[in-house]
């Protein structure tokens, strides 16, 4: 089947556009998202001729357009410059409130629908900014919008009356503010929630490790041993078999009779931590039970499964337990075997536990295969 290469060229251009950082990613998202809010309100002045002078609006049209490829470069450029997605979404915001401004002043009857894009700018805003970040930049956007009112009806007040601005102001500082507290309400909301989701995929964490490790010697336990186990058997064959070892450690019982159980419990966390040193990458040691444990050892030759095991037994050997004084040695037996082709883990498991049973009854400390 031919690979299709056409596609190639087509991502790798979407990468110099978009690049490939996540946040970044979302960056852009959010400015083309007020690009084209900014594209269908010059569109519409365009259409409808409301404008006061047309070259007026050309150069609305001209800055916004500046603007939007400059916060582009911004972004794109935003991890050499050392500019936070806080920083930029402040800056948009701002860039936003002049945006209206100069629209408010060269609109005509229908100036007060661009008032409107104040709240647009707060909405926008609080996907970036910390509540109190966007309170302080929807009081910017009322000083800007106010100064502007301010200015026009001083110089032109038969086209913007006092009375009429001074309404329209204070329902557009009521609308914003109000937007405001909202949008901070949601904001804290989301992150309450957020902070719980994170707790609750801890504590799932937690809950999974303990479901599937031994708490006494921190070893995967019996129960994930056999999900490995299932895995491994759904597995296609390969070169080498797949080797597992049936370990117990001698003389456990006398252990725990003479020196009593917090020694035993010494002895199976030593054992664990020198055991679990030897292993590579793909090995797998669980608790079995008691003082058994079980190894897996995939795609490894039956000789070299002996010889790990044997130079397993030797750092067993030189266990040092502090505050503990056995009479002998920590030491373990072990039935090796590889499993055949078809064999069930269950079977492989069965003959390696004979071939321990042959090992303990051969003097211990050693590796029997069977």
């Amino acid at each position: 089947m031919g690979i299709d290469t056409r596609a190639a060229p087509g991502r790798r251009s979407m990468r110099l556009l978009v690049g490939s950082d996540a946040k970044q990613h979302r960056m852009l998202q959010y400015l083309a998202g007020t690009a084209l809010l900014y594209a269908t309100f010059l569109g519409l002045l365009y259409d409808e001729q409301v404008f006061i002078l047309g070259g007026t609006l050309h150069g609305l049209a001209v800055y916004t357009l500046s603007g939007l490829a400059l916060f582009y470069l911004l972004i794109r450029a935003s991890g050499r410059l050392g500019l936070s997605f806080h920083t930029l979404a402040a800056l948009q915001g701002v860039f936003g409130i002049t945006c209206n401004m100069w629209s408010y002043s060269i609109t005509g009857p229908l100036r007060g629908a661009t008032l409107m894009g104040l709240m647009v700018v707060v909405v926008f805003c609080t996907f970036a900014l910390r509540p109190r970040q966007t309170m302080l930049l929807t009081f910017a956007g009322l000083l800007g919008m106010g100064g502007t009112m301010w200015w026009q009806e001083a110089h032109d007040p038969l086209r913007f009356p006092p009375g009429v601005e001074a309404v329209t102001f204070i329902m557009m500082a009521a609308c914003s503010l109000s937007v405001t507290i909202l949008t901070g309400e949601m904001t804290r909301l989301r992150a309450r929630l957020k902070a719980k989701q994170e707790r609750l995929e801890q504590a799932l964490e937690r809950i999974r490790t303990m479901a599937t490790t031994d708490e006494l010697t921190a070893l995967p336990n019996r129960r994930h041993m056999n999900e490995m186990l299932a895995h491994e058997e759904g597995r296609a064959p390969r070169a080498l078999p797949t080797c597992v070892a049936l370990i117990d450690i001698d003389f456990f019982k006398g252990i725990n009779d003479r020196h009593g159980h917090a020694a035993g419990d010494a002895v199976l966390r030593g054992f664990a931590r020198a055991a679990r040193a030897m292993l590579r990458e793909g090995d797998l040691l669980a608790r079995w039970g008691g003082e058994e444990f079980l190894l897996m050892l995939p795609d490894t030759a039956v000789a070299d499964a002996g010889a790990l095991l044997d130079a397993m037994r030797a750092r067993v050997a030189a266990l040092a337990l502090p505050g503990i004084e056995l009479e002998r040695r920590v030491s373990f037996s072990a039935g090796l075997c590889a499993r055949h082709a078809m064999e069930s883990f269950n079977d492989a498991i069965n003959r390696a536990d004979k071939a321990l049973y042959a090992a303990k009854s051969g003097g211990r400390d050693r590796v029997a295969v069977a």
